[in-house]
């Protein structure tokens, strides 16, 4: 029988958000956040259209609610990249 290995993270670090992005982005953090950014899109457009095909008014409003809760995922991720990468890479310390 095989064992299986279950990583613990203790319940306080568990939950406890990073405070501030990285200074500087990797390529594959890149990646990630171009993947982010590509599904926080497709949600908010699809709760939109959605929105607009509802009678139920509060079918629509939770359609547009849970619509700009994407939307607004999508700016905070977007203002992530609104950094010069290179001029933080260049400042950041050299290792050998």
């Amino acid at each position: 029988m095989l064992a299986t290995y279950t990583p613990t993270i203790p319940q306080a670090q568990a939950n406890v958000p990073i405070p501030n992005p990285p200074r500087a982005i990797s390529t594959k953090d890149l990646s990630y956040l171009k993947d982010a950014l590509s599904w926080e899109l497709d949600a908010f457009k699809k709760f939109h259209f959605y929105a607009q095909q509802v009678q139920d008014p509060q079918i629509k409003q939770a359609l547009d609610q849970a619509g700009q809760m994407h939307q607004r995922h999508f700016q905070r991720l977007l203002s992530h990249l609104q950094v010069n990468n290179t001029a933080v890479m260049s400042s950041l310390p050299r290792t050998q």
